[in-house]
Parts: C-alpha cells; structure tokens; sequence
C-alpha cells in the first residue's frame, strides 16, 4: 500500500509503545493497518509486550492522532474513530479473511477475498499520496464499481468511510 511514497517510515513491531507514541505525535500522517477491533489496532505479538495488553494503537494514543491525516485500516475502526473524535479515512468491519466472511455469513472462496483484498490495497496504493478525505472518495468510488462482482467488496466498501471531525 505505502511503496508509493518516497520518504516513508514503516514499523512492523520491535518497539515499545511508548517509542511508537513519540514517532506518532511526531508526523503528520500515520497509517495503522493490520487486525484490530474497537478499542484499537492489535500488536499480534509484534512489538513488545507491556503488561497484558494486546492492542498496539489504543486509547492511549488519542492525543498523538489528533488532528492528523490519518489512515486507519482495521475491522471495527469505525467505533474507535467515532468515539475518539479522529480524522481521517478508516474502515468498519473489513472481511479480508474467509473466517471472517464466514463469521458474516458469506460463503466465499478464498479467490473471492484475495480479489477483493488485493483490489483494495492496490487502490488505496495508487490514492496513497492524497489527503485521507480523497483517498475515501476515489477508492469507494472505485473499490464500489467492482461490488456487482464480489459480495465482499460490497460489503466492505459500505463501511469505508471519511471524518474530518476537528
């Protein structure tokens, strides 16, 4: 999604929350994607563990994400969005798994999700560069001309969604 752009920083675990926060506060557009659920984006054992907590970007982290251009790309993201006030592009619940379809009731192959997964991330890619409000624009508008294909895609594109909430 982020070859794109030229000068990027991309972090994949090996920190503390406490680094991650410092880096957050200090740049204007942040990018969280990966599985996740209302209460923020989880660290699946990728950066290092503090205590009992599984979530990487959190509560915690609300006054670091505030008043950015954010990206926030997990299921659920919605609900942390909303109640948060933050900016930005952000999806809801996003099948991007054949457990999770199943979970919603769809019975799909695993060519069905990769489809629509690999639709997804070349259009967020391509739209990357953009302010978070144009990615929303072009990517549902794109992403959502292939739902009469793909009833993932329908599903996922009618929970993209944009918030320019101050």
């Amino acid at each position: 999604i982020y070859k794109r752009i030229e000068k990027k920083l991309v972090i994949r675990g090996g920190i503390s929350k406490k680094e991650l926060f410092k880096l957050v506060k200090s740049h204007h557009r942040i990018m969280m994607m990966g599985h996740g659920s209302p209460l923020g984006l989880f660290a699946v054992g990728q950066f290092e563990k503090e205590g009992m907590m599984s979530y990487i970007i959190d509560h915690t982290f609300i006054s670091a994400l505030q008043n950015k251009d954010n990206v926030f790309i997990w299921c659920h993201a919605n609900n942390f969005v909303e109640e948060h006030k933050l900016t930005g592009f952000y999806s809801g619940m996003f099948i991007s798994e054949v457990k999770e379809a199943t979970i919603y009731e769809f019975d799909v192959s695993q060519e069905t999700i990769n489809y629509s997964n690999n639709a997804f991330s070349n259009l967020v890619s391509k739209y990357i560069a953009e302010s978070s409000d144009h990615i929303h624009s072009k990517v549902t508008n794109e992403y959502g001309a292939l739902a009469n294909y793909n009833p993932i895609i329908n599903y996922n594109n009618e929970r993209l969604n944009y918030s320019s909430i101050k």
